[in-house]
């Protein structure tokens, strides 16, 4: 028999369940509205910083730099970057990314992807960064077409489940996933939009940077096609997927993935059957702690230190996109900006 109690429950339940129909209506639909807002205001900020002011600013519509025959597949040991908003108004600090990336690697294709464009479509948006970029004839600027992506991988599946897109942090999970599979199925180099590169990364193959405290960062990837270290990332991302854990699709799986692949317990400067963990100073050289050491004004000894000790320099947008940079100054960045990718400087001085 049922107990009392459970039975003076169910009444009530039965009783009000109308009532309590609407309460969980009403809370669906509030945690569906945050989900939403704190997906838009986290694009925002990831796409804000040093963004142009002027609207006038934009170049005619532009064409692609070097159209493709519909279906083409990026050419294998291109440079990566990866837009998973639907934002097609890139700012300087993107600019600067792609431009330090072309300049480094002049023989190298240098593949932007971008959500936010049509596919199909034979001209960019108006916009002076595109007008910018594809004067560069290595830069090839084309839509993200994610199913296309992650089909015939272990995260097809993922994808297409209906309720991925209420997610909290669906923006950086999905350019996470991106990464993983773009080395795995193209190989090269991918590299966040908040980088600027010093010099040509192409001899760091098979290799992640460590960004401090134990940990890697897939900011910065660089693999053979194929490889297996990529193949156990993608295996692991579906199979110990958490939706509700910042960075445990990133930073968190390419270090979980290395420390079973040596297997060591601590993560240091080291080369593992092939797969290198490099020192911080090689693509991480300013710790995101001190991320405001890249506003501060630096000597030419302070300048000549960082050049001569590392590749890139990662920027820490999701901490830094707020904070005005002076231009022209003796401010690292600035100085970073002016070296590294000269166009994009000019046009930051002119506006």
């Amino acid at each position: 028999r049922m107990p009392s109690c459970l039975l003076k429950l169910s009444r009530v339940l039965l009783s009000n369940k109308l009532r309590a129909l609407f309460i969980l209506i009403l809370m669906l639909l509030s945690l569906g509205y945050l989900t939403l807002y704190w997906r838009t205001v986290e694009d925002s900020n990831d796409s804000a910083l040093y963004s142009s002011p002027l609207e006038s600013s934009c170049a005619p519509s532009v064409p692609f730099s070097q159209p493709q025959p519909s279906g083409t597949p990026p050419a294998r040991g291109s440079v990566f970057f990866v837009e998973t908003s639907e934002q097609t108004k890139p700012g300087y600090l993107f600019s600067c990314s792609v431009e330090s990336a072309a300049r480094a690697h002049p023989e190298t294709s240098v593949v932007v992807l971008m959500r936010g464009l049509e596919k199909g479509n034979a001209s960019l948006p108006k916009h002076w960064v595109f007008s910018l970029l594809c004067s560069f004839p290595n830069v090839q600027i084309r839509p993200l077409d994610l199913p296309e992506l992650f089909s015939g991988t272990p995260l097809e599946k993922w994808y297409l489940w209906p309720l991925r897109r209420w997610e909290p942090y669906l923006l950086p999970v999905l350019s996470d996933a991106c990464r993983i599979v773009l080395m795995w199925k193209y190989g090269g180099i991918y590299l966040d939009t908040d980088f600027i590169v010093l010099r040509n990364l192409e001899n760091l193959t098979n290799s992640m940077g460590i960004q401090g405290d134990d940990v890697l960062n897939g900011a910065f990837l660089s693999f053979s096609p194929k490889h297996e270290f990529v193949e156990l990332c993608m295996k692991d991302f579906v199979e110990n997927y958490n939706a509700l854990i910042w960075g445990h699709q990133g930073p968190g799986l390419v270090t979980r993935i290395f420390k079973r692949w040596c297997p060591t317990k601590i993560i240091q400067s080291m080369s593992c059957k092939g797969v290198r963990a490099l020192a911080p100073k090689v693509v991480y050289p300013i710790p995101w702690q001190n991320w405001k050491k890249l506003f501060e004004a630096a000597s030419a000894l302070e300048l000549q230190k960082l050049l001569n000790n590392s590749f890139a320099v990662h920027v820490w947008n999701k901490l830094s996109h707020s904070t005005r940079l002076e231009i022209p100054s003796q401010a690292l960045l600035a100085q970073l900006y002016s070296q590294f990718c000269p166009a994009t400087f000019a046009k930051m001085r002119q506006d």
